[in-house]
């Protein structure tokens, strides 16, 4: 299926796209066979195949969240460079 110039600039308006002359044939060219190859593909007998998202299945590879116990206070603390009743102390941040 080959594209006109015109159809060419059309999709660079689309996608606001400021093209050159020598841009744009070359892009008539580059998308008319891009185009060709979805035709091959239409041609594709597909009946029955279900549609997917992937070509291959796809498993998790991180195991499952399991709760635990957090860590005790004094432990988080200890290497708070300022830490104040059971908090961690900042300075200020005001503009």
């Amino acid at each position: 299926m080959a594209l006109t110039t015109g159809e060419v600039e059309h999709l660079a308006k689309l996608a606001r796209l400021g093209l050159s002359e020598e841009d744009k044939t070359k892009f008539e060219q580059q998308l008319s066979i891009i185009l060709d190859h979805f035709d091959v593909l239409r041609q594709l007998d597909t009946e029955g195949v279900p549609p997917t998202a992937h070509t291959l299945p796809l498993e998790n590879v991180f195991s499952p969240d399991e709760p635990r116990p957090s860590l005790p206070p004094d432990d988080i603390l200890a290497n708070a460079p300022l830490a104040d009743d059971g908090f961690f102390r900042v300075r200020a941040v005001l503009e």
